[in-house]
Parts: structure tokens; sequence; C-alpha cells
């Protein structure tokens, strides 16, 4: 009974981990969490997308993903993310309101280390040129 004891007592008084039989979970890691559009044309394509990759030993699950505000959509997909695999979600922005940006996005997820992430974009839409549109309008 002694040796049971000290067999099960000694590692958890030196610090060592017991396994519990749980894995760790759901893991999500991205490869950037910042995207940086630059200076754009107005009216350009405002689409942005950020990779991640579940890093954990369960399936990730994306609850949702919400913006900070109407000019910015957010889309992902609702098929959960095997461990070991790459997914992305996408962002888009309205680029037809000139001038410096910066929003940002929420995304709900069963990881239990990070359910809530903020991804943002950031940026410069160029105002509309007006010489160019005259020439097209036929003026």
């Amino acid at each position: 009974m002694r040796t049971l004891l000290s067999t099960l007592l000694l590692p958890l008084l030196l610090g060592a981990k017991v396994p519990t039989g749980q894995g760790i979970g759901p893991r999500i890691q991205f490869e950037q969490e910042v995207y940086d559009y630059g200076t754009i044309a107005f009216g350009s394509d405002g689409r942005c997308s950020f990779t991640f990759t579940n890093t954990g030993d369960a399936p990730l699950i994306i609850h949702q993903f919400q913006s900070s505000c109407g000019c910015l959509v957010p889309y992902w997909d609702r098929e959960p993310v095997a461990p070991g695999a790459s997914g992305n979600v996408r962002l888009l922005y309205d680029t037809r309101r000139v001038g410096p940006f910066r929003k940002s996005a929420t995304l709900t997820t069963n990881d239990p280390e990070r359910p809530q992430i903020v991804l943002s974009i950031r940026g410069v839409v160029l105002p509309m040129d007006t010489t160019h549109e005259r020439s097209t309008n036929g003026q």
C-alpha cells in the first residue's frame, strides 16, 4: 500500500503531469491576424483571406464571425476543420469609402485557449479618379 501511494504521489510532488486520458482539444493558429491593403483604388476588390491551421487533436468549429461595422462582411466555411488541417476565413471591405480605415471582425471558435480572436484590416482607399470618370462619360 505504501509503495502504491508513493508511486502515485511522487510524480505529483515533483511537478510531473499525470495523464488524464483527455487530449488538448482544438487549437487555432493563424499565419497572420492583420491584413494590410496598403493604398488601394476606389471601388477595387476589397476581399482578403486569413489562413489558419488546427494544431490541436480535435475538430475545430467556428461558431460565429462578426464584423465591427456594415462596411465589412465576414465569410467562413461552416464545416469543422480536422486536426492538422488548414482553413481560411474571408472578409470583404467596401472600397467605395474614401480615406484611411481600420476595421476588425471577431471570430468565435471552440478552441478553449482562444475562444475569441480579433482579426483586423487596415489601409487607405484613394479618391475616385474624376479625370478618368469624365473621359468615360463622354465629357
